[in-house]
């Protein structure tokens, strides 16, 4: 409830007056007393309350004090919301990340779609489009009216486990709004006001976002090796609450049966490292940790271990750092002349800055600078993606003088001064835009770190795709046709028509894709953004204007007070003529 003429709330002081007045009001009363003996009593019971008592003897003085205060609270005029949709039309944008599966009793994600549904009502035929989040927002609903659809469509949104991307969602529904006053209804974890396009005067916002404590312990960062006949693992954990929480870690092979178990103690907001060694080989290991939180779909990760190290060729001219860090995670590197790199086999990841064996040769390229153009000075740190690349190594202390240009069809992964550092073709090689004497990276940890996280990376995709994103479209090289993916359960998923153009599969998991003659296997996996719960808030944002008035849908209350202090008046006149008027 609220009040629209606040101003008025000073006329309170007339029924304080009229109360004070009564108070100290002189009233006297007959009282016969059959014994002086009694006297001393009856005085001692009249003095108790008094003011209580003359309260209690007028019956006329509470009507009027109420009917005041009711004249009092009309000339505020109080309101209610009736509905919090207002505008001619209304948009829902319906955040179906994977964190929207927290949730202590039930997920945030069906507390949601539980308001929609109650909405519903609300929305008295205007015009309603439904948006959900990803990196291609979805239209699954447009200006519709119709009720039974509406409830239909709600009990079919289901979580994509995609990032949010809700800055892409904005755009489209900035696009239906056009000069038409709109409510939009963003259903959401967590949110920044700042975040919101606030600049139409045709929108308000109202958020929905989690305003319950959600705690949540997850498995960041997994990643295994094989060498020397043995693998080894590296672990990252991390605890978002704000106690110490016990857990039991458990790495799993292929077969699914428990190589390595531990039990753990994580304090709060803490962060830990685990490596094992020598653990037993096998293509594909899982961590799995057991604790009470509330969230569990980041409570387990796989990855897939190379079988074995692939040859590194480094070419002679490249310097002599990056040649010994190769040498030094891998003992089958090649040092090689230039004009002999083009005649490598397929097995092998080619190091070099040669631009034109991107495209001549047939191996993988990691290309530091480039031999076809001329650096630029630009003297800043690095600023890098949430790419899985960079899981171990952290690039942003790294100071870098000169820097060449991108390439315009390149994946940008890491910049400089908002210019690209790091890049990702295609078919998976890295461009590294800056010759290692024109940085201080060498002298950084991250820097034998990222090698490794290069090494792994390519070790990956010798045999298989590689991992994925949920939902995420990416080229991929696949010779012929009629390629099938099947989930890690032997469940068919899609048949691929264009490898041009594949679609990684929504749930995180092992996944097989298969032709005729080949097979490979490939993770899908929540992005580091989803693997981390921030609390949010509701809140309503913005006043929708039109035709340059406010839009409103609140309801007055002032019609049933007024019936009230009628009513009061009835009652008070039917005690009074009952007294007497001429009492």
């Amino acid at each position: 409830m609220g009040f629209s003429q606040l101003i008025f709330l000073w006329t309170l002081i007339f029924p304080m007056i009229v109360l004070i007045y009564y108070f100290f009001r002189k009233k006297y009363k007959d009282q016969i007393i059959s014994s002086a003996l009694f006297w001393e009593e009856v005085m001692q019971e009249t003095r108790v309350s008094p003011y209580l008592k003359h309260l209690q003897r007028n019956a006329l003085l509470y009507l009027q004090l109420l009917a005041l205060l009711l004249f009092t609270l009309a000339l505020m005029n109080p309101f209610i919301k009736k509905s919090e949709v207002a505008g001619e039309q209304v948009i829902w944008i319906v955040d179906t990340s994977a964190t929207m599966l927290a949730g202590k009793e039930s997920s945030i994600f069906e507390h949601h779609k539980k308001e929609m549904k109650s909405l519903v009502s609300e929305i008295e035929g205007r015009p309603l489009t439904i948006i959900t989040t990803g990196e291609e927002p979805n239209v699954i609903l447009r200006q519709e009216t119709d009720t039974t659809l509406i409830h239909r469509t709600i009990d079919e949104l289901s979580v994509t486990y995609e990032e949010e991307q809700l800055s892409k969602a904005f755009d489209v529904a900035q696009a239906f709004v056009g000069g038409a006053a709109t409510s939009i209804y963003l259903f959401t974890d967590s949110v920044e006001r700042n975040e919101l396009p606030i600049e139409s005067e045709y929108v308000k916002w109202i958020v929905k976002g989690s305003d319950s404590d959600v705690e949540n312990v997850a498995i960041t960062k997994f990643t295994a090796t094989e060498g020397n006949g043995q693998t080894i693992a590296l672990v990252q954990i991390v605890n978002e609450t704000e106690l110490d929480k016990e857990l039991t870690l458990s790495i799993m092979d292929e077969h699914e049966e428990t190589i390595q178990e531990e039990s753990l103690s994580i304090e709060a907001n803490g962060e830990m490292t685990l490596t094992y060694e020598q653990l037993p080989l096998s293509s594909i290991l899982t961590a799995k940790i057991e604790v009470s939180d509330d969230y569990g779909v980041d409570n387990e990760i796989s990855t897939i271990v190379g079988g074995g190290q692939s040859e590194i060729i480094v070419d002679r001219q490249m310097h002599a750092l990056v040649q010994k860090g190769f040498q030094a995670l891998n003992t089958n590197v090649k040092i090689v002349q230039s004009d002999q790199l083009q005649t490598m086999g397929e097995d092998g990841v080619i190091v070099t800055n040669q631009t034109d064996l991107l495209e001549s040769s047939e191996n993988r390229v990691i290309l530091i600078g480039r031999d076809d153009q001329v650096s630029e000075e630009v003297r800043s740190l690095v600023d890098v993606s949430a790419d899985p690349l960079f899981a171990f190594s952290q690039l942003e202390d790294v100071y870098v003088s000169a820097i060449y240009p991108p390439f315009e069809e390149f994946e940008t992964i890491a910049t400089i001064a908002d210019k690209p550092f790091i890049q990702r073709s295609n078919r998976g090689d890295i461009v590294i835009l800056a010759d290692i004497e024109s940085t201080d990276w060498p002298l950084h940890p991250s820097f034998p770190l990222f090698l490794w996280s290069l090494q792994n990376e390519f070790q990956e995709c010798l045999q298989s795709l590689g991992t994925f994103k949920p939902n995420e479209s990416r080229a991929i090289s696949l010779v012929g046709d009629d390629w099938t993916i099947y989930s890690d359960e032997d469940e068919y998923i899609t048949t691929i028509e264009d490898p041009g153009r594949f679609k990684a599969p929504i749930k995180p998991g092992l996944y097989t894709i298969q032709s005729e003659n080949d097979e490979k296997r490939f993770l899908v996996q929540l992005s580091n953004q989803e693997r981390s719960i921030q609390k949010g808030s509701s809140f309503e944002l913005g006043q929708i204007q039109s035709h340059g008035e406010n839009v409103s849908s609140n309801e007055s209350l002032l019609p049933w007070i007024l019936f009230i202090i009628l009513m009061l008046l009835v009652i008070e006149w039917e005690v009074q003529r009952r007294r007497g008027f001429a009492n």
